[in-house]
């Protein structure tokens, strides 16, 4: 029962960054029909807002500190960060602690300007072009952004830490009436999950809820008879791209503390993405929701060693095997519209 429940946590943990990237592909090609393979990158984009923006509030500046004196007496100068001159020391390292989660705040208007930017800029000038080329053209943008990442970070990872209040672990044997220190789980894990419960549903409301949504919705079924009404569908269809590129932004930001950002991390999520948006059904929104948990679960189940004694290596591939299966099955994939990608 422990290794069962810490499997599925470790599952809803994986799932969550598949189900929010995969939101975001499936957001774009539902609305402009583009596959875009760019959009890994845009992941990585935003958990290097989160390193930018902790470097921003670390900036320092030397002052010689009398208190302090090196072996021969002299007194020693330290680097004081600009922020305790604005908000006084306790402060100061609170916002610093914090920045993580602040980057939320920075990372929403850099990544809609870069998707709308990457949108207006690139892709829509391929709208009517095959999907290859499509494929094409987002992949080398992908390859230049990362490139772009790797020049001005360097190629190491660049560790970025949780907040000081969420760096322990949660027992949820002992809430759950199990033995304590038995199913224990980091506090930020729970706290990825929950965020990308809180997005995910928060773009399904807007979508649900919104005059722009229900307008977007319109137009993902029926594009030209929205513009027959004479609503401008294209200016709506840019500000989607720009909410999807947030959404993956967003899901980059809050992955830092797990996973130190690197200039290839974008790649690491974009294939499995894909794999998840394809299980789900290319242009649902639920349905790549769906897959994304669902193969993050399975992915976790896979790792377990009792499993891998058996199946070595199984880890690696038991989400495309089960792909194969789905699609053999059900070739628009679990909740796949009649029509999408079958032109």
């Amino acid at each position: 029962m422990e290794a069962i429940i810490l499997q599925i946590l470790n599952g809803l943990d994986k799932g969550s960054a598949y189900a929010l990237i995969a939101l975001g592909l499936t957001l774009i090609f539902g609305t402009l029909g583009v596959v875009n393979f760019a959009h890994g990158a845009l992941f990585m984009i935003g958990a290097f807002c989160a390193v930018t923006l902790s470097r921003i509030l670390t900036l320092s500046r030397t002052v010689v500190d009398e208190t302090q004196t090196d072996f021969l007496g002299n007194p020693l100068e330290v680097q004081v960060p600009y922020v305790y001159d604005w908000f006084g020391q306790a402060t100061g390292d609170a916002i610093i602690d914090w920045a993580v989660p602040l980057s939320i705040l920075f990372a929403i208007p850099v990544m809609m300007l870069i998707g709308v930017i990457m949108e207006r800029g690139l892709i829509k000038h391929f709208y009517n072009r095959p999907h290859a080329d499509q494929i094409l053209v987002t992949f080398g943008l992908a390859i230049v952004l990362q490139e772009i990442i790797k020049f001005y970070y360097g190629a190491n990872p660049i560790p970025t830490p949780a907040p000081d209040a969420f760096r322990g672990s949660f027992d949820f044997g002992a809430m759950l009436g199990l033995d304590p220190n038995v199913v224990i789980y980091p506090y930020w894990r729970i706290i990825y999950f929950a965020f990308a419960a809180v997005i995910i549903g928060a773009v399904f409301a807007f979508l649900q809820f919104t005059t722009f949504g229900m307008v977007v919705r319109a137009g993902m079924a029926d594009r030209e008879t929205v513009q027959l009404l004479g609503i401008n569908i294209d200016r709506r269809f840019t500000i989607m791209f720009g909410l999807a590129a947030a959404v993956a932004g967003l899901a980059g930001v809050m992955y830092t503390p797990i996973n130190s950002p690197n200039y290839h991390m974008g790649m690491d999520f974009l294939v499995l993405s894909f794999v998840v948006v394809v299980v789900g059904g290319m242009g649902s929104l639920p349905g790549a929701v769906l897959a994304g948990f669902l193969l993050g679960i399975l992915e976790s189940f896979a790792s377990m060693r009792e499993v891998l004694e058996v199946l070595p290596g199984i880890n690696q591939i038991i989400i495309y095997l089960v792909a194969i299966i789905i699609l053999l099955t059900r070739p628009r994939g679990l909740m796949g519209r009649k029509g999408v990608m079958e032109d």
